[in-house]
């Protein structure tokens, strides 16, 4: 039976909430990073203890059980994501270099001038830059779904900006907006215009289940940092035909077969992706953090989350002179708000909720910023819930907005 999700039970298994400094922190900034739980630190702590070595290149038996924890790791995200194979999950740093990864591997390699590739107006820097970078290298051409004023995919000419696409890279989750992206129906249109689909699902994989077979991407990207995990591990998901046709992203030794001073030949797959020493300490811990979710199950912790955008929505909402951004629907949202306060910049107010009521959020354009461009913002402040959030401390955000007002002197 899965463990029930009691976030102040769950802030127990948190050692940053026990620290005296830290005992009455309300942490929101869970889109940009998550804590800790103990269960991963002493995963972490353990490897670095008993299990450290090389991997794959020992025949030792420290090396060798190093190199079982590592690929158990990939298994298990394997398992985690429902994709067909171990062998489709490649580790990197993060959501960016997986994206990279397919930019240049994939991208570079297979487009021309003259071919498309469709983004959307709400992507991270991360999931924009590397394309514009591939395009301006390749002669191909960008273009961009737009976002509606409700905080949706504008899909309704979804066959038009997909015709002629040689790829489609969009996000699953908005980490500003909040919109959750119909991914099925996405992929389904680029495959009947024969698009590969890159899928950024930072914001997603963390908080819901996800079925990368059943969903069709080509590929999907997430971050270990954001799910519990330490900083510095990622995956790329990628179908296997794609990742056995692709050429590696970096070269160096673990990713050869063979070197001569005439040329060289590539590892197999996913290893050919993995050029030099591995984050052997991030996956290890990553696979911690998916056991610790596990405990749960992700429709556990995507319904609690739901429950506190819920409430925010309901209490935000009545609070004089706010502005919130994305869908008003909680059911089409993960679990982030973002917002404006009045004219109150979301520096200052960030600055004001973490001096006078311990509230940890982010403000700034959120690495976004065609898509706050679009509407029409300089900035806003964010809130984003985790498994250890709970209704109180949200009903202590909104009560804090309402104060901000008169400390700002808002009429």
């Amino acid at each position: 039976m899965p463990r029930r999700l009691d976030p102040r039970e769950v802030r127990e298994d948190f050692p940053i909430f026990s620290d005296p400094k830290w005992r009455d922190l309300i942490y929101l900034d869970n889109a940009a990073t998550t804590q800790k739980p103990r269960h991963v630190i002493e995963a972490i702590a353990d490897y670095y203890s008993r299990r450290n070595a090389n991997v794959h290149r020992g025949v030792y038996e420290l090396s060798v059980e190093a190199t079982e924890l590592y690929e158990r790791a990939r298994r298990k995200v394997a398992e985690f994501i429902k994709a067909r194979s171990w062998r489709e999950i490649v580790f990197t740093r993060g959501t960016t270099e997986s994206i990279n990864l397919v930019a240049y591997s994939w991208a570079l390699r297979n487009l021309k001038r003259g071919d498309k590739v469709v983004l959307t107006e709400m992507e991270h820097h991360s999931n924009i830059v590397p394309w514009q970078t591939v395009c301006g290298l390749t002669g191909a051409s960008l273009s961009y779904i737009p976002v509606n004023e409700e905080g949706y995919l504008d899909l309704s000419e979804l066959d038009k900006c997909l015709k002629g696409a040689k790829l489609f890279a969009f996000t699953y989750a908005s980490n500003v907006l909040g919109t959750i992206n119909p991914v099925g129906e996405l992929v389904k249109a680029a495959r009947e215009h024969g698009a590969v689909t890159v899928i950024d699902a930072a914001q997603y994989v963390p908080h819901a289940p996800v079925d990368v077979a059943g969903i069709g991407c080509d590929f999907l990207a997430f971050s270990g940092h954001k799910m519990c995990g330490p900083m510095g591990i990622g995956v790329l998901y990628g179908r296997s035909e794609l990742l056995e046709e692709m050429e590696p992203f970096q070269g160096g030794g673990e990713m050869i077969r063979e070197v001569r001073l005439d040329g060289s030949s590539w590892n197999e797959v996913p290893w050919k992706f993995e050029a030099g020493t591995p984050n052997v300490e991030g996956a290890v811990g990553l696979a911690a953090a998916i056991d610790y979710l596990s405990e749960f199950g992700m429709d556990q912790i995507r319904s609690h989350e739901l429950r506190l955008t819920e409430r925010a929505l309901e209490l935000m909402a009545g609070v004089p002179k706010i502005g919130l951004v994305g869908p008003e629907n909680p059911k089409d949202r993960c679990g982030l708000i973002s917002f404006t306060l009045a004219d109150v910049h979301p520096h200052d107010l960030a600055e004001f909720l973490d001096a006078k009521f311990r509230i940890a959020v982010r403000a700034g354009h959120h690495c976004a910023m065609p898509l706050h461009t679009k509407l029409g913002l300089t900035a806003t402040t964010r809130a984003s819930f985790y498994v250890y959030n709970h209704e109180g401390e949200v009903e202590v955000l909104a009560r804090a907005l309402r104060e901000a007002l008169t400390y700002f002197m808002v009429s």
